[in-house]
């Protein structure tokens, strides 16, 4: 996808991202990671579905829930300690800024970066619904985070990055805004090994989470570039062939073709990697 232009991605993004908080709003939602077609089917997205336990989004409006896209669930990985400040890059409608909230305590703070206005107003919805006040979301690109230097503890993020057209600058930014010892913890697709260029050109795979991702090797080497230190990919979700097919087929794509082509291909990772410095 590097063909693209930023603006246009940014539109796309935008437009699906907004469709969905407003499918939210009006009670229409289903979980999709973006793609074009989920909203109108009912098969199971092997990459958004299951991914947080009753016991921890209790208390947690279910609005926030529906508006998930994401990949994994970067807040029961990333370490978390009372006081410490958090970026989510690309909140959505706010789930991970909550649970976050909750486990830096009042006296810790969460911001939630996102550039689609819907999401926005959703996420701001659900914190008040929630009485969580130690949070703020703000409107902004991820390739340009709107935060001082070294001004934040923990980076989280939940299968957004892939949506990035220029994810080395993502990453400088990310480390750009983290304190020296702070610590890059995010959730995202993950490419292993090589995948047809015809499936990463189709758009709506790239926009459902899939053919933006990086290959594992080249996303380490991105974050020790940056500047980042002890980067890491654990693979918290591997796709098989028959996970997707299902859910490939009701989305309008010849399953038969592309099933087999991200066999095992793709995965959900927790990827982690530290700003070198005195610890956070």
């Amino acid at each position: 996808m590097s063909s693209s232009r930023p603006s246009d991605v940014h539109a796309i993004v935008r437009e699906r991202y907004g469709a969905t908080a407003l499918a939210v709003v009006e009670g229409k939602a289903s979980s999709c990671c973006g793609g074009g077609s989920c909203g109108n089917t009912d098969a199971k997205d092997p990459i958004t579905s299951d991914l947080y336990e009753a016991a921890q989004v209790q208390g947690i409006p279910a609005d926030a829930v529906l508006a998930s896209l994401g990949c994994g669930n970067p807040t029961a990985l990333a370490e978390l300690h009372p006081g410490e400040t958090v970026l989510d890059l690309g909140s959505g409608g706010g789930i991970d800024v909550l649970l976050s909230a909750r486990r830096v305590g009042p006296t810790g703070f969460v911001y939630g970066l996102d550039m689609t206005d819907e999401m926005l107003a959703l996420a701001s919805k659900n914190a008040k619904a929630a009485g969580v006040q130690n949070v703020s979301f703000l409107k902004g690109q991820i390739e340009q985070i709107p935060l001082p230097d070294n001004s934040v503890d923990v980076i989280i993020s939940n299968c957004v990055i892939n949506l990035a057209v220029d994810k080395p600058q993502v990453l400088h930014e990310a480390f750009r805004v983290l304190k020296p010892g702070g610590r890059f913890a995010v959730s995202d697709v993950v490419v292993r090994g090589e995948v047809p260029p015809d499936v990463r050109r189709s758009m709506e795979l790239w926009v459902g989470c899939i053919a933006g991702a990086l290959e594992e090797q080249e996303f380490l080497g991105l974050l020790t570039e940056v500047g980042f230190r002890s980067p890491s990919v654990e693979p918290t979700r591997i796709y098989r062939a028959e996970d997707a097919r299902a859910f490939l087929k009701a989305s309008g794509l010849d399953a038969d073709r592309v099933a087999d082509d991200i066999d095992g291909r793709f995965c959900s990772a927790f990827v982690r990697a530290i700003k070198p410095g005195a610890s956070a």
